[in-house]
């Protein structure tokens, strides 16, 4: 039997600004659709997804995957704004001869590293910029193993990293340094074998003195939400974590370009006290044959 597929998530990246990050859906706030598929200049590409910003000096600059369809492998396309509205699409900065994305950029004292998703090159893997934003040079394997969407944070003197084992379990690692030694959570998997809270999806936030995680909920479709943890005990020994009731946070919108699902969220501070927000969503393309007797010669329908 063949594997042609008839249906196509087409991703793409929304800016939403916002009084409260944890309730970036409430009604009033709006997603503008800001790069997609089309955005891209220097590769074919289908889709765009997990963005994550940063500003140096007075410039944003978003990292994001790009699903390359010359080598069908992501990518990590930059963009950037001054103004958080008009993106300007300038290039792939990082590709290896595996599949990339989700790129966790942060800046830890005077140097900025990148920490794609790299599972199938056997790991966590740290990049650090030589020449930001376009120069990466690979530093390290932080983790060896079958982890995806790692999302790093710092908090009491330790660094600490989420990250999806396989397809359902929830790890948990610490370090003393972001390139030293990171040792597993005696209490993972801290989530096992579940589809709803246990994909990471999108940097851990620090909000009114609490941290929040985020976790894809791939149920009953893949991405179709993001749901929103409350950590209430954070030890090398010992964590514990609820749902908050304004969970989940983003959803399908059942129409539009986010009609099918969302999966992502990267929430920043703006000088003034309210935030931006960079998301993802993605409606479906379902590939009709055009021909009975040749189910090759396809049309498109977009929903």
């Amino acid at each position: 039997m063949g594997s042609t597929k008839f249906v196509r998530y087409n991703w793409s990246i929304a800016i939403c600004f916002c009084k409260d990050p944890i309730k970036v859906s409430e009604p009033g706030n709006v997603f503008q659709q800001v790069l997609t598929g089309n955005s891209v200049t220097d590769v074919p590409a289908s889709f765009v997804a997990d963005p994550f910003m940063i500003k140096q000096e007075n410039k944003w600059y978003m990292f994001f995957e790009v699903m390359n369809t010359s080598n069908n492998l992501g990518e990590i396309g930059l963009a950037h704004s001054e103004d958080l509205i008009n993106w300007t699409y300038d290039k792939i900065v990082l590709r290896e001869d595996y599949h990339l994305s989700y790129p966790s950029v942060i800046q830890y004292e005077d140097k900025i590293y990148m920490i794609p998703e790299s599972r199938q090159g056997g790991g966590v893997r740290l990049y650090e910029a030589v020449e930001f934003p376009h120069q990466w040079k690979f530093t390290k394997t932080l983790i060896k193993g079958d982890y995806a969407d790692p999302s790093v944070f710092y908090h009491n003197d330790k660094w600490w990293m989420f990250a999806l084992k396989g397809t359902d379990e929830l790890q948990l690692f610490f370090a003393d340094a972001l390139d030293g030694k990171w040792e597993l959570h005696p209490q993972c998997p801290l989530i096992p074998k579940s589809l709803i809270n246990t994909r990471p999806a999108g940097r851990p936030l620090f909000y009114n003195g609490r941290w929040i995680r985020f976790a894809q909920d791939g149920a009953p479709i893949y991405g179709n939400k993001v749901r929103a943890f409350e950590i209430d005990i954070l030890y090398t020994t010992t964590y514990k974590d609820h749902e908050i009731t304004e969970s989940p946070i983003l959803k399908a919108s059942r129409k539009g370009w986010n009609s099918a699902a969302m999966h992502h969220i990267d929430a920043h501070k703006l000088p003034d006290e309210t935030w931006v927000t960079c998301i993802d969503g993605a409606d479906i393309s379902f590939l009709i044959p055009n021909k009975l007797n040749n189910p090759n010669n396809k049309s498109e329908c977009v929903l």
